[in-house]
């Protein structure tokens, strides 16, 4: 049996964790750059505050509180409920940062309504996010049931072993797998719910669309067929990109700007114990209307690290010289972004006998002490000058809550 815990109205829920004055009141968590509204509470939904508000639209709205996106703090309260998942199933895989399956075995806890509500209120308790939890034979029947179970008082659904009755309540296009654009098609066909889906012919399908929609069909009649992600795997690619608060316009500040990206990117793949064989890097840039209309656009460039490496400095020391040569003068920069490719576990390098190894090594080790600098003291405690002091261009995060879990000088107090 396969379970979808999902964590209800995830970021807005988080918030809530250290600020108790915000229950009750309708809560809007932002985007990058307070753009737009990401997570709403249930007070939020009832003023009818759609997902994707933009901020501007609707930030006099009376009795509406944000909150900026706070990734630090949602990501460690993600964390955290996977910790609790654990205790319930050795097999919790991760969907997305609020959402997680666990693989039951039948003879284990049969009860699974029981465990469902077990699981839900620990992790009430001990984290303090209010879930949803749906059992079924397969991954997208779970994430049906999970969506029911949010909507009853127990917060819990049990998906029965013939779920015709259930899918057929169920709109083709809120099947995970179908989506917007594919639901249409399928209604055209005759097919507008779940069921209907279910007892299509997955082979016919499979030839006019793709065999994504065929392994739906037979998750739907309670197969499991869609593989699970090994959480041992690495990356093939690694990227970090933002927004930025505000248009940039000099090359010094769009050079901070990835130098700090590469640096988050390069403590992700330190973490994975990898080497990058190199990155692309790209600028993206607004339209312009005055004194003359130009279109907006992307500019990048690929760069080749001498050697494999995985050291902030030396990917760094490779990429800035570069910058100078995508950078086009006069533009006002939106974005910025670094994407590493060629990845490689440390264990299968095969060193060049022509390059300067000795002083790739040392600035790993270098690389690697700041990491463990970081997080014994705080991220951020320590970094290459080159990410800049100031720097201005960072998102705009105007409602920001503190950093309750992973900044020492950010934790809540008793008084």
């Amino acid at each position: 049996m396969i379970g979808l815990i999902d964590g209800n109205n995830f970021f807005a829920s988080c918030e809530r964790i250290f600020d108790p004055s915000l229950e009750g009141k309708a809560l809007a968590v932002l985007s990058n750059n307070d753009g737009c509204v990401i997570s709403r509470s249930n007070e939020c939904k009832a003023l009818g505050i759609p997902m994707g508000a933009a901020y501007f639209e609707v930030k006099d709205c009376p009795g509406l509180v944000f909150r900026s996106g706070n990734y630090a703090l949602y990501g460690d309260i993600s964390r955290r409920i996977i910790a609790v998942l654990c205790e319930f199933s050795p097999d919790v895989e991760q969907y997305s940062i609020d959402e997680a399956f666990i693989h039951v075995g039948r003879s284990s806890d049969p009860d699974y309504f029981e465990l469902g509500q077990r699981i839900r209120q620990t992790i009430l308790r001990w984290v303090g996010i209010p879930c949803g939890v749906g059992f079924a034979f397969s991954k997208t029947l779970a994430k049906i049931a999970n969506h029911i179970g949010k909507k009853q008082a127990s917060g819990v659904f049990v998906m029965p072993e013939n779920p015709e009755a259930v899918l057929s309540k169920v709109p083709v296009s809120d099947v995970w797998g179908v989506g917007r654009r594919l639901a249409p098609k399928l209604e055209r066909l005759g097919i507008r719910t779940a069921a209907q889906l279910a007892n299509s012919d997955e082979a016919v399908l499979r030839k006019k669309f793709n065999v994504i929609l065929a392994k739906t069909i037979l998750e739907l009649r309670g197969e499991s067929v869609l593989e699970e992600e090994d959480p041992e795997e690495l990356s093939q690619s690694i990227s970090c990109s933002r927004s930025f608060g505000r248009p940039v316009i000099e090359l010094a500040e769009l050079s901070e700007a990835v130098s700090h990206y590469i640096a988050r990117a390069a403590e992700k793949l330190r973490g994975e114990g990898q080497r990058a064989a190199g990155i692309n890097v790209y600028f993206q840039y607004y339209p312009e209307y005055e004194p003359r209309k130009r279109e907006g656009g992307f500019t990048g460039t690929t760069v080749s690290f001498e050697i494999p490496t995985s050291a902030t400095s030396e990917m760094i020391r490779a990429v800035l010289p570069r910058l100078k040569g995508i950078f086009l003068s006069g533009r006002r920069y939106k974005k910025a972004g670094v994407v590493f490719f060629g990845l490689e576990p440390l264990r299968v390098h095969q060193p060049d006998l022509f390059a300067d190894s000795a002083r790739n090594e040392r600035a790993e080790r270098a690389s690697a002490v700041m990491d463990a600098i970081n997080r014994r003291f705080g991220k951020g405690t320590v970094f290459n000058l080159a990410e800049g002091i100031q720097r201005p261009w960072t998102m705009r995060r105007g409602h920001l809550s503190p950093n309750y879990t992973t900044n020492w000088e950010q934790l809540p107090e008793v008084k």
